[in-house]
């Protein structure tokens, strides 16, 4: 339906934790379809209803060839393991780092539709998506799993595209 601006880095609603949603209505799901539509013109592979400004517990996740996964008070009920991957975030634009993130993630949460969804993810970007993006909805962005900030790097120009994962 619409592109909507993406917050960045040093505005409060990425701090904050995001209020769970009451019901489905017809304002969830604009806000889902313009989540969707602002993801994509940004080349992101996922997105949290707090990067749009709106603090609510809603995520979108379009990994690249498969079915867009749209979660409502998504939550993770398992995780294993540990491995290093390169993140950026659509949210700090023009820098990526390595992080830890679990190899296996199981999160659930309600479609659109209202119904209980259960998402499992094994050693994939999708794993990767999932904890990145519940990190947002509870005011947590990838650069706080870094030591330091130093750990950041610029990417290059035309390299936008070429991280990992711009979630």
């Amino acid at each position: 339906m619409a592109v909507r601006e993406i917050t960045v880095l040093g505005d409060d609603v990425l701090r904050q934790k995001a209020k769970r949603v009451p019901q489905v209505d017809a304002s969830i799901e604009r806000l889902v379809e313009d989540m969707i539509d602002t993801m994509r013109d940004a080349d992101g592979v996922g997105l949290a209803a707090p990067q749009v400004g709106v603090p609510l517990r809603v995520v979108v996740i379009g990994i690249p060839g498969e079915e867009i996964i749209t979660l409502i008070n998504p939550e993770i009920v398992k995780r294993s393991g540990e491995r290093t991957v390169t993140e950026g975030c659509l949210s700090v634009p023009g820098y990526w780092a390595e992080v830890t993130r679990s190899v296996s993630v199981t999160a659930k949460g309600r479609d659109l539709q209202g119904r209980q969804v259960r998402i499992k993810a094994k050693d994939d970007l999708l794993a990767q998506a999932l904890e990145h993006e519940l990190d947002h909805i509870d005011g947590i962005l990838y650069v706080d799993h870094l030591e330091s900030l130093d750990e950041l790097r610029k990417t290059a120009p035309g390299q936008e595209g070429e991280v990992s994962a711009e979630l």
